[in-house]
C-alpha cells in the first residue's frame, strides 16, 4: 500500500504556490474565494476555452496557468450542489486526487457558489482524497513511467468555513479510509503470502486498537465439532484457522452486534475444481473476513460507542490426498449433517460453523455475515450491488439504507419456503447445492439453517468486493466494499 496523504484543515486564505483545487458547478459557476485564487477572468477562460461544464466528478488540470506561481490548477465538477447526495462528495474528493499529479503541496478550496460546505462534506472529500490515493504496488521493484514512488506524501490543505468541525468530522473518516484500506491490503495480497496463518497473524495487530482477539485453531474446532468448516481445509497443507474479535465500546450489559466473515484465502474449488481462466482472482475469496477485520479496525479507531465482535472462519481450498469429495457428508457444528455434492460450493459450508458458532457463543443482537460467494449473484445484480438477504425486515431496511448513504449499494432478494426445499436430500439433512436456478438465493437459504431466530443478514458480495468496476475515488482491484456500509450502519442506527 502506498503511504497515504497527510490531511489537514484551514480557514479560506490566499493560495499563491503548489496546486490549487477549485469546486466548480453547472454553468461555469465558482465561489468568489474559488475566483480569487487565479482572478475571474482567468478563471473564466480556462473553463470557456476547455467547454468545461462542471458536471459531478468531471475533472481538470492546468499546468502553470499564466500570471501565477502555481504548479497547476484542478477544476472540479460538483454538478448542482443542492442534489448531492450518497457518496458524490467522495467522488468528487476521489476526482479531484486523480488531477493533482505529483505535487506535494497542495490546496483544495471548498466554497460553493452559493453556501459553505458542511463539516461533514469535507470530512467525505477527504475521506475521497485518501481512498484514490490507495495503490498496491509492494511487490514491484521499479516502478514505471507516472507512477508515485514510496517517498510521494503529499500535504493536503483543505480550506474551509469551518476547519475545527472539519477536523473533528474527519477524524472518523480517517478511522474508517485506514479500515477499508486494510481490507484492500488484505484482499490484494497473493495467496502464497496470506494463507491462513497469515491472515490470522493480521488480525492479531487489531491488539494494539483494544480489540480483544482470540485465533482457534485446528484442534480447538475439532473438539467443537466444526466439521462443515475443516472439511474445506482438509485438503490444504496449511491449516485452517478461526479468528474471533471483539471490541467493548459500550456497556458491558448490552449484547453485541455480530459481523461474521468467509475467509477462504484461496478457492481451487477443491476437487470440483475450478477452470484455469480467472482463477488467480480467488486469491480474494476472503473478502468477507476482509471487510470483517477493517471495520473491527475503524471501529476501535474511532472508540465507537458499541459491542461488536467479528468472527471470521480462515480455510484455504486446495487439492491433495486429503480432499474433500463430492458426495461426503460432514456434522457441522450446530449438529445438522450435509452432504457435500460440490467442493466448490466451499464458502457456505465454513459460514455455516462460523454463524452458529457465533450465535451460540454470543447470542448477538443480530447477525450480518459478508461472504464472496457466488458467481449467481453477479448473473441477477451485475457489479453494481451487493445482494442482501435478511430474516428480519427492519435490520433489511437499515441495511439497504446504509447502503445509498455510502455508495455501497445492496439489492435485497428474496428468501422462502420454495427455495428452501432445494437443498434437502435424502441422504443428509442438507446438500450445499439446489439446481442450475436461483444459485445465490439457495447459499443464502443453506446459511439461514445456521442463524436459528436470530435476526441475520446475508450479504453476498461477490461482484462488488474483487474485481468491481473502479470509481473515482477506487482504482484498486480489491474495493474494500463493506467497511463503509457497516461503519455507516453502525453509526447511524446502533451507537450509545
Amino acid at each position: 500500500m502506498s503511504k497515504r496523504p497527510s490531511i489537514s484543515f484551514a480557514n479560506h486564505a490566499a493560495v499563491e504556490t503548489g496546486t490549487a483545487i477549485l469546486l466548480v458547478g453547472t454553468e461555469g459557476r465558482a465561489a468568489a474565494e474559488a475566483e480569487s485564487v487565479v482572478g475571474q477572468a482567468l478563471l473564466s477562460r480556462i473553463i470557456d476555452v476547455s467547454d468545461f461544464k462542471g458536471k459531478l466528478a468531471a475533472s481538470l488540470s492546468t499546468l502553470a496557468p499564466s500570471g501565477t506561481a502555481l504548479e497547476r490548477l484542478v477544476l472540479v465538477g460538483i454538478g448542482e450542489p443542492a442534489k448531492l447526495k450518497g457518496d458524490d462528495w467522495l467522488k468528487i474528493g476521489g476526482a479531484a486526487f486523480s488531477k493533482i499529479g505529483k505535487s506535494k503541496n497542495v490546496s483544495a478550496i471548498l466554497a460553493l457558489p452559493d453556501a459553505d460546505v458542511s463539516p461533514e462534506d469535507a470530512a467525505e472529500f477527504a475521506l475521497g482524497m485518501l481512498l484514490r490515493s490507495y495503490t498496491f504496488d509492494k511487490y514491484k521493484s521499479k516502478k514505471g513511467e507516472g507512477e508515485k514512488d514510496d517517498k510521494f506524501v503529499p500535504a493536503i490543505t483543505v480550506q474551509v468555513a469551518d476547519p475545527h468541525a472539519a477536523k473533528k468530522a474527519f477524524a472518523n473518516s480517517l478511522a474508517v479510509a485506514d479500515g477499508v484500506l486494510l481490507a484492500r491490503d488484505l484482499v490484494n495480497e497473493p495467496a502464497n503470502i496470506l494463507g491462513p496463518q497469515e491472515f490470522a497473524a493480521r488480525v492479531e495487530e487489531l491488539r494494539k486498537l483494544d480489540v480483544k482477539v482470540e485465533i482457534l485453531t485446528e484442534k480447538d474446532m475439532k473438539k467443537l465439532g466444526m466439521g462443515s468448516l475443516l472439511g474445506v481445509a482438509q485438503g490444504s497443507t496449511r491449516p485452517a484457522r478461526l479468528a474471533v474479535m471483539e471490541w467493548h465500546g459500550a456497556k458491558g450489559k448490552d449484547k453485541p452486534i455480530a459481523l461474521v466473515g468467509k475467509g477462504v484465502t484461496f478457492d481451487s474449488g477443491g476437487l470440483s475444481i475450478k477452470t484455469a481462466g480467472g482463477m488467480e482472482e480467488m486469491k480474494g475469496d476472503m473478502g468477507g473476513a476482509a471487510a470483517v477485520t477493517g471495520l473491527m479496525h475503524a471501529l476501535a479507531s474511532r472508540k465507537a460507542r458499541v459491542n461488536v465482535v467479528g468472527v471470521i472462519g480462515i480455510v484455504e481450498n486446495m487439492i491433495n490426498g486429503d480432499a474433500q469429495r463430492p458426495g461426503d457428508i460432514v456434522t457441522s457444528m450446530s449438529g445438522q449433517t450435509i452432504e457435500v455434492l460440490n467442493t466448490d460450493a466451499e464458502g457456505r459450508l465454513v459460514l455455516a460453523d462460523a454463524l452458529y458458532y457465533c450465535s451460540d457463543r454470543f447470542h448477538p443482537k443480530f447477525m450480518v455475515n459478508l461472504a464472496t460467494l457466488t458467481g449467481a449473484i453477479m448473473v441477477a445484480l451485475g457489479v453494481s450491488k451487493a445482494g442482501l438477504f435478511s430474516n428480519d425486515d427492519t435490520l433489511a431496511a437499515q441495511l439497504f439504507e446504509a447502503g445509498e448513504a455510502t455508495g455501497e449499494k445492496l439489492w435485497r432478494m428474496p428468501l422462502g419456503a420454495e427455495y428452501d426445499k432445494l437443498i434437502d436430500t435424502k441422504n443428509a439433512d442438507m446438500k450445499n447445492i439446489g439446481g442450475r436456478h436461483g444459485g445465490a438465493i439457495i447459499a443464502a437459504q443453506f446459511l439461514q439453517r445456521f442463524v436459528g431466530d436470530t435476526p441475520w443478514a446475508h450479504l453476498d458480495i461477490a461482484g462488488t468486493a474483487i474485481g468491481a468496476p473502479v470509481s473515482e475515488y477506487s482504482q484498486s482491484w480489491a474495493s474494500g466494499f463493506g467497511v463503509r456500509l457497516l461503519d455507516r450502519l453502525i453509526r447511524d442506527n446502533f451507537e450509545g
